[in-house]
């Protein structure tokens, strides 16, 4: 013990720099210089050019879906100005006569009009309640399967419908639902009294709603299930570790990691809630009459196309556009109330 004392006491230091120095006073905390850790200025100066350059394939892959938003709903946008004339297509638009919101006065002036108002809010309140939570729990559904195989047969059969044209599924629907279809004559083989599915005005929205469900459901579950491969698997297995049941992991770790998707395409769908669809109306549209098939976008067809009123039909794509708006801008502004990021994130919100 001594010996390795004495040893240590003697040992010099190895290299002259290693030795504390007890005449140089050590440097002032103030003085010394921490290296910045921001990223090389050279990176934040490329030139617009250079990110173009850069990320040019990117931008490719983009493009197609640019050029259409930007030739089919940016580029139309100062037709917008018929809902203000009385619009004749061998005039123009700069000879048409201005009448100012007289067109406005007369669509809603229009029993015609509350019609196919009432008509295209039922049916979009509908297809929120029914259609809207279906391809959440399809996905939930098939995220759950274990399989493989069995998880891709599945979702190849509920993704067919959706490449079928509307054509298609209104003469499936005829051929099952309809007056000589398979469940009336099932009904009657039973002794019932057949119900027509096709051809009942106040069960057309159920109808409509029904197909819209059968047809894109499916498609749907796209999201949610890259929605749901983002959740981190390690919360599942915590979460069984502490004894939750597949119940409370779906309540407390699913839907809230899905959330986020959930409200985004619920916004969305709000700002087009006075659309549902022209083809899929206007192939069943005389099968239960005006009264009941007639919506907003049929309405905007026989008025303004057949009967030629281009200022009234331009003036009930204005207000729908217009309501739309309002709808995303007002359901964002409570999706950041209630902490959510919604369609884009406020200051507020970050």
């Amino acid at each position: 013990m001594s010996s390795y004392s004495e040893a240590t006491a003697h040992r010099a230091p190895t290299r002259v720099d290693d030795a504390p120095s007890a005449e140089a006073p050590s440097k002032p905390l103030a003085d010394v210089t921490v290296p910045s850790a921001d990223p090389v200025p050279a990176k934040r100066k490329r030139s617009l050019w250079a990110r173009i350059k850069r990320d040019r394939m990117m931008l490719l892959l983009i493009a197609p879906g640019f050029l259409y938003f930007v030739v089919f709903h940016w580029l139309p946008l100062p037709g917008n100005i018929v809902a203000f004339e009385d619009y004749q297509p061998y005039l123009g638009f700069i000879d048409s006569a201005w009448v100012g919101l007289d067109n406005f006065v007369k669509i809603f002036g229009d029993p015609t009009f509350w019609q196919a108002l009432r008509n295209t809010l039922v049916i979009t309140g509908l297809q929120l309640v029914l259609f809207f939570p279906i391809p959440i729990v399809l996905a939930l559904l098939l995220n759950s399967i274990m399989s493989g195989r069995i998880r891709k047969f599945v979702q190849s059969v509920v993704y067919l419908p959706h490449f079928l044209g509307w054509v298609i599924i209104v003469s499936i629907f005829g051929q099952v639902l309809g007056a000589t279809g398979v469940v009336p004559h099932l009904m009657q083989a039973l002794g019932m009294q057949p119900f027509q599915a096709m051809t009942t005005p106040w069960f057309f929205p159920f109808l409509v709603s029904i197909q819209s469900a059968w047809k894109d459901a499916g498609w749907g579950t796209i999201i949610f299930l890259a929605a749901l491969m983002n959740i981190d698997q390690e919360l599942y297995e915590a979460a069984a570790v502490d004894g939750a049941g597949p119940w409370q992991r779906m309540r407390k770790i699913t839907i809230p990691g899905i959330m986020p998707v959930i409200i985004l395409l619920l916004i969305l769908n709000l700002g087009s809630i006075l659309s549902v669809g022209f083809e899929q109306i206007v192939l069943q549209r005389d099968n239960v009459g005006a009264g009941a098939g007639e919506v907003l976008d049929t309405w905007v067809y026989f008025n303004g196309i057949q009967n030629g009123q281009w200022g009234p039909a331009a003036a009930v794509g204005l207000v729908k556009g217009v309501v739309g708006l309002a709808l995303v801008l007002g359901a964002n502004k409570v999706a950041h109330l209630f902490g959510q990021e919604g369609v884009y994130s406020s200051d507020n919100n970050k």
